[in-house]
């Protein structure tokens, strides 16, 4: 019999740790940013898409938690909130309710950005 897939609502009903709440407050502030995204447990944790992978949390510290943009383009998005220099990929870490909140409009405003260098493929006939 074929394994189905965990769906983030039964991932997070599982989930330990002690950041949960911020965890969940931040998926949704994601959610919300864009009717276009989509979820999915993808390398056992949340991940989310639009027609293309664009970030996943990182779960594994319990002082904190981590999302990670994986889309090339975030590279070319300015934002004191994305860390790191790396050549494809930022994060964002979260330690508290208090730093959620206060982020929530530049994550929404980051995901917009990013949401809007991604082209639909069009089908020429």
């Amino acid at each position: 019999m074929a394994k189905t897939k965990e769906t983030v609502d039964e991932f997070l009903a599982r989930l330990e740790h002690p950041l949960k709440a911020e965890i969940e407050a931040v998926r949704a502030i994601i959610l919300n940013s864009s009717g276009e995204l989509k979820e999915r447990i993808k390398w056992n944790a949340p991940s989310f898409y639009y027609l293309e992978d664009l970030l996943t949390f990182h779960l594994r510290p319990q002082d904190h938690f981590l999302l990670v943009f994986h889309h090339p383009e975030i590279v070319k998005i300015r934002s004191d909130l994305l860390e790191g220099d790396y050549k494809d990929r930022r994060l964002i870490s979260f330690t508290s309710m208090a730093e959620v909140e206060a982020r929530k409009d530049e994550l929404q405003a980051i995901l917009k950005q990013l949401i809007s260098r991604i082209e639909p493929e069009v089908n020429i006939v």
